[in-house]
């Protein structure tokens, strides 16, 4: 079991991200992370790696053996291809998710108001 939060977690591969990238960066690709849930980060393979054959050697191999060396032994990576497999769960954390959901609770009190006062 990994002892981390999810938000620890991401933090943790967010700032290692530049050091697993490298290989990924210098086939023409591109590596985003998009969130974290139950010691699983979700990736997304981009540019030329984005729909590469290889893209799953390229996780396991390359991206999670990395970020296992990095961060922890058991960490498990699963790149977002779009296949019902790897897809992202209904619930993850993501700082740029939080965002996304403070601002549309702020749109929808700002409604309220506004017909409050109308």
């Amino acid at each position: 079991m990994i002892p981390f939060t999810d938000e620890e977690l991401y933090h943790a591969v967010e700032n290692n991200l530049p050091k697993v990238s490298a290989y990924v960066d210098s086939h023409g690709g591109g590596l985003a992370l998009l969130g974290a849930k139950d010691g699983t980060i979700y990736i997304q393979l981009g540019g030329v790696c984005g729909g590469c054959s290889m893209s799953m050697m390229t996780t396991n191999m390359v991206i999670r053996k990395e970020l296992r060396n990095l961060i922890h032994p058991e960490l498990f990576v699963i790149n977002v291809d779009g296949s019902e497999e790897n897809k992202l769960p209904d619930e993850y954390y993501s700082p740029t998710k939080e965002t996304a959901d403070e601002s549309s609770k702020q749109e929808g009190l700002l409604s309220k108001l506004k017909n409050t006062f109308s």
